[in-house]
């Protein structure tokens, strides 16, 4: 009987996939100038599971829209920014930067101004890895060339 339940249990182990494990890095927020009603989210967020995951939404009540944006060059080799509805991967045993002039969270209609060192509430959606809470600092003052840097964390982890 004993044998049977190990076996069982061994089979069930084997059986469950291994799910993504993501962990947000390096995270801040920012808007353009003072009194402005749009911000942007930066981070590295990191895959150390078996299988690729997808960020597939954003929400927060840092603003009244929250999007997945990134940027694309127009007919007239003008950047804009578009939203990305599918979302991004995040390949296993990987990391997807998202960083100024690419890919990155757009904070539309803002509820209050973007200050100095104000923590954000976001809640970044997986496919595979479900909801995660993390709190974005904002930095007013990061240079636009600031080298996203691994280990170094700007948010929770899950």
């Amino acid at each position: 009987m004993k044998s049977l339940i190990l076996a069982g249990a061994s089979a069930l182990a084997l059986a469950t996939p291994a799910f993504a494990e993501i962990a947000v890095q390096d995270a801040y927020a920012r808007s353009a100038m003072a009194g402005a009603k749009t911000g942007a989210a930066f981070m590295v967020i990191e895959n150390t599971g078996d299988e690729d995951d997808r960020l597939i939404a954003v929400a927060s009540d840092a603003a009244v829209k929250v999007e997945l944006h990134t940027h694309i060059a127009g007919d007239n080799g003008v950047m804009r920014m578009v939203e990305v509805e599918e979302g991004f991967v995040i390949p296993a045993h990987g990391s997807h930067a998202l960083a100024r002039g690419g890919d990155h969270v757009m904070f539309m209609g803002l509820t209050a101004p973007f200050e100095q060192d104000k923590m954000l509430n976001v809640t970044l959606t997986f496919e595979k890895a479900g909801e995660m809470v993390v709190e974005i600092p904002v930095d007013l003052e990061r240079q636009p060339d600031h080298a996203m840097q691994h280990g170094k964390t700007g948010g929770m982890t899950n």
